[in-house]
């Protein structure tokens, strides 16, 4: 695949989200709501300094017109990475899907999928490019 080069501001970004997952899942371990990662993730986050926006709208558009009912990103990290949490005992394909989507409709270079719903928290974060 040819990815394009990623930032240097993105890949410190891509740091920042696995140093503060591990925090998060450390502190709170699996088994909680979706919700509860989004807010503790998106506050560790943001001690670190970085610009956080919690469900983003993102609208569809396709030929000329923008259609509303388009997709929610979990987080936006500053206006660069995007983040898709979830809190789930069996991984649904369906997310990989969604994330690429995701980054192909923000034009955005760099996603992470993450849940928090497992025992080692490093096997579930998976690093996605556009």
């Amino acid at each position: 695949m040819n990815y394009r080069n990623l930032s240097e501001q993105e890949e410190t970004i891509g740091r920042a989200i696995v140093n503060a997952s591990f925090t998060v899942h450390k502190s709170l371990g699996p088994g909680l709501l979706e919700k509860v990662y989004e807010v503790c993730l998106s506050h560790e986050l943001r001690k670190k300094g970085f610009g956080v926006k919690r469900q983003v709208s993102l609208p569809i558009v396709y030929d000329g017109i923008e259609f509303k009912e388009g997709l929610k990103l979990d987080l936006l990290i500053n206006n660069l990475v995007i983040v898709e949490l979830k809190a789930v005992e069996i991984v649904n394909p369906v997310w990989e899907s969604q994330i690429i989507s995701h980054l192909k409709l923000t034009d955005l270079n760099l996603g992470y999928l993450i849940n928090f719903n497992v025992p080692l928290i490093k096997n579930r974060i998976r690093r996605y490019r556009n």
